[in-house]
């Protein structure tokens, strides 16, 4: 049986405790072992980190000591996954370059804050289970703008701008909304979606982000 740990916490306006439950019950669906915790200081013990072959991080604006994040990158780098979403993952911790370099991406602006309405469109050039037979579709919600490693496989993305701000002068920029990479062995998959749990009531978010839980374990 497969293990999963879920480290939930951080900024309460993400719900971490009722994303933890959500994703706990569909990776305990799914048919893994899950272990949750609501500290960081999990990470301080590599060897024990070690026996899971899935980290799930639900934790935003935090602060993570050095040593931690690279027992995560030891870890990870030896065939754990590591799969999130949202600012649970990607704005997890700002000011620690060795997260963001892990995971792939860090999160900048929502110009239309958590209230509007934008299109997810499926790269259709994505050769990619993760993907396959979903459509693109809509949500009302927070849009992530991410700055993101040029190294990252990108599955789907999102128009800017969308609202009125100094960024729109650019024109219209697509920006990542799902997207995987390698870090040494393992897999880390993203989703920019899930500011709250009802994000995952729209089928195709619920299914991008059940897949890429279940993908990115060892």
């Amino acid at each position: 049986m497969k293990k999963a740990l879920i480290v939930y916490g951080g900024w309460e306006g993400h719900y971490p405790t009722e994303l933890s439950e959500l994703f706990g019950s569909w990776l305990t669906e799914a048919g893994f072992s899950v272990t949750k915790s609501d500290t960081l200081d999990v990470f301080a013990d590599e060897s024990y980190l070690s026996g899971f072959d899935l980290l799930v991080p639900i934790w935003t604006m935090g602060e993570l000591p050095d040593e931690y994040a690279k027992n995560v990158s030891k870890v990870v780098a030896a065939g754990c996954g590591m799969a999130g979403c949202h600012g649970g993952m990607c704005d997890a911790f700002r000011n620690n370059c060795e997260w963001q370099f892990i995971t792939g991406a860090q999160w900048v602006a929502h110009p239309g804050n958590s209230d509007y309405e934008y299109e997810v469109n499926i790269k259709k050039s994505a050769d990619s289970p993760l993907v396959a037979g979903i459509s693109d579709f809509r949500v009302k919600s927070e849009q992530y703008y991410i700055h993101v490693d040029p190294a990252v496989h990108v599955l789907a993305t999102t128009s800017f701008p969308v609202a009125d701000g100094p960024h729109a002068a650019n024109g219209k920029v697509d920006v990542p909304v799902v997207f995987t990479k390698k870090w040494g062995k393992g897999k880390i998959y993203y989703n920019s979606l899930g500011h709250s749990p009802e994000t995952f009531d729209i089928p195709e978010a619920k299914e991008l982000m059940l897949r890429g839980l279940i993908w990115a374990a060892r």
